[in-house]
């Protein structure tokens, strides 16, 4: 059941990265000493943690589209599989940025996982626009 890692990891990524929305939203708008986060907008910190929080979101979304594509659409076994790896690889990105953000880890898995979901995305693209019609109508 290729896919299904993707469903799952797609929809946990999702929910922490949500819940880091909320944590943003509590040092806007509530935290003791929130100017100083304010004024750390556009730099440091509070940027990379922003740019965490939607990259992970979206990656997570990705991730939950990729799965039901590959479970839905009659790709063959072994592309499935490479898309299904690399979507999920794609995960490091906002893990990376995390890293990065919190313990100065050099960013290579941003770009690792930044490149990996590229290829994930572009890969599924063409694998379903490969489908002949009458695969992806019984598909649905």
């Amino acid at each position: 059941m290729k896919g299904r890692k993707n469903i799952g990891w797609g929809f946990l990524f999702l929910g922490v990265f949500m819940a880091i929305g909320f944590f943003l939203g509590y040092m806007h708008d509530l935290a003791p000493g929130k100017e100083q986060w304010l004024a750390q907008y556009a730099a440091g910190t509070h940027f990379e943690i922003r740019i965490a929080h939607a990259h992970g979101a979206l990656f997570g979304i990705i991730n939950i589209a990729t799965g039901f594509a590959l479970l839905k659409l009659p790709i063959p076994a072994a592309q499935a599989r490479w898309i299904s790896w690399l979507a999920l690889a794609g995960l490091l990105m906002p893990l990376g940025v995390v890293l990065h953000a919190l313990f100065g880890v050099l960013p290579v898995l941003v770009f690792l996982g930044g490149a990996a979901m590229i290829v994930a995305t572009l890969w599924t693209s063409w694998a379903a626009f490969r489908l002949p019609p009458s695969a992806a109508s019984t598909a649905a």
